[in-house]
């Protein structure tokens, strides 16, 4: 939210960049030049801004590391953290939501509680899939769409949970549609280590 403030501030002034961090950060640059004509005022407030921007920053890299911490002495968090996608966050997240992954069934009733898995119409005496419920825990779910997003944006990501199939569905759907289909996949992955203790084996994922 603080950086799009500072990105809508200076549009503004005439001076639009695109959405990302990155190009928020070079705004963030660009209020040093001396050259730009901006009000004096203008340079207050969006100073404020940005230095609000570097608090958050460095909260947040705390956080991270405090994070990547618990994931190296997790075991559970540690485990997880093999499967492409999954980083320490979602590793950390999903050890402490999840302690006892046999209250599931299966890997299918694991995702359906996550709400990763598609709601089932009948038409005709046909079966069709539709969105997903998106029920159950929504923070873990977005954490895994996250996750499921750079995996069908690398192809080096992609091959290792079965690029085949991802490619295949690619030709077919939109990304965004792939990656609830990759996220489903994951958490179905997920619970299955969960379960058995055994490490990521992308051999296994194709």
């Amino acid at each position: 939210m603080t950086a799009c403030a500072i990105r809508a501030h200076f549009a503004e002034f005439g001076i639009i960049v695109g959405q990302g961090r990155q190009r928020v950060d070079g705004l963030v640059d660009l209020l040093d030049d001396e050259e730009l004509a901006l009000p004096a005022t203008a340079r207050m407030a969006l100073a404020v801004l940005v230095n609000q921007l570097k608090e958050l920053d460095r909260q947040v890299d705390a956080i991270e590391r405090e994070l990547a911490q618990i994931q190296r002495v997790n075991p559970m968090a540690k485990l997880l953290s093999s499967i492409p996608g999954v980083g320490p966050i979602t590793a950390t997240a999903l050890a402490a939501t999840v302690p006892d992954p046999t209250m599931f069934r299966s890997g299918r009733e694991f995702a359906a509680w996550l709400g990763l898995t598609p709601k089932q119409n009948s038409t005709g005496g046909k079966d069709r899939l539709g969105r997903i419920t998106k029920q159950g825990d929504s923070y873990l779910r977005h954490l895994l769409v996250i996750g499921a997003r750079n995996v069908v944006r690398y192809p080096k990501a992609r091959s290792r949970v079965g690029g085949g199939w991802i490619e295949a569905l690619l030709e077919r759907r939109r990304p965004m549609v792939v990656a609830i289909a990759v996220a489903n996949k994951l958490a179905r992955i997920i619970w299955a280590m969960m379960t058995t203790g055994e490490l990521y084996r992308a051999k296994a994922a194709g």
